[in-house]
């Protein structure tokens, strides 16, 4: 059951018509809170989808690069692996940027590689090295992209939840709290005045009676 309570101001027009101001914003807002929450959460599903999709392909590929490394790993030297993979010969940036989704600010990640050639990723000659490295190094080369794009993704989801969960409680505060305690004192006020005024009336009424007497005696 809601927590519904009456706030502590004085019963008069002037504080109705502030109360009933009050209560309109209160009410805008609401519908407004309702309506970017429910946006943020369908676009957070959007990305948790999405977020699934590449988690599951990007384990996939790590797995099948782990397999090649193993190999790799197990029919050459040591020294020879260590020494293939010393001095990579593809350089990579990532330059950071944002964009706002309903007030929130995402991150967007893009990686800039020193060249677009594929050949580039293989810092090593093929005389000594065995094919399952080169095996390893494309699927690590093939996957990275995805690999930016989980992290970002799973940033964005992060930034996202947060922001939820601090709407989700602003809406809360305004349909169980602010808006019922506006509404109850309205309706307070609204029963004074109503009191005042029958109780005006009937003192009028009296007064008038009064008065009504005395002229009659008099005459």
């Amino acid at each position: 059951m809601s927590r519904v309570a009456r706030l502590n101001v004085n019963p008069t027009r002037m504080e109705l018509s502030k109360l009933k101001k009050k209560l309109s914003s209160a009410r805008r807002g609401h519908k407004l809170l309702k309506d970017k929450r429910d946006e943020l959460m369908r676009q957070f599903m959007i990305l948790i989808k999405e977020d699934r999709q590449l988690r599951a392909e990007v384990e996939a590929a790590l797995s099948e690069a782990n397999r090649y490394m193993a190999v790799a790993g197990s029919v050459m030297q040591r020294e020879v692996l260590e020494t293939a993979l010393m001095l990579p010969k593809q350089e990579v940036e990532l330059e950071i940027s944002e964009k706002n989704v309903m007030s929130v600010s995402i991150p967007v990640f893009d990686a800039k590689f020193k060249t677009d050639d594929s050949s580039d990723i293989f810092s090593y000659g093929t005389a000594f090295t065995s094919i399952d490295l080169d095996g390893a190094v494309m699927a690590l080369s093939d996957v990275f992209p995805k690999m930016i794009r989980l992290a970002e993704i799973e940033k964005a989801c992060q930034l996202m939840a947060d922001e939820i969960e601090k709407t989700r409680r602003r809406v809360n505060a305004l349909e169980h709290i602010m808006i019922p305690d506006y509404e109850e004192t309205i309706k307070f006020i609204t029963m004074k005045l109503s009191e005042n005024e029958r109780s005006t009336t009937t003192s009028l009424m009296k007064v008038k009676d009064m008065v009504l007497k005395q002229s009659h005696n008099y005459h």
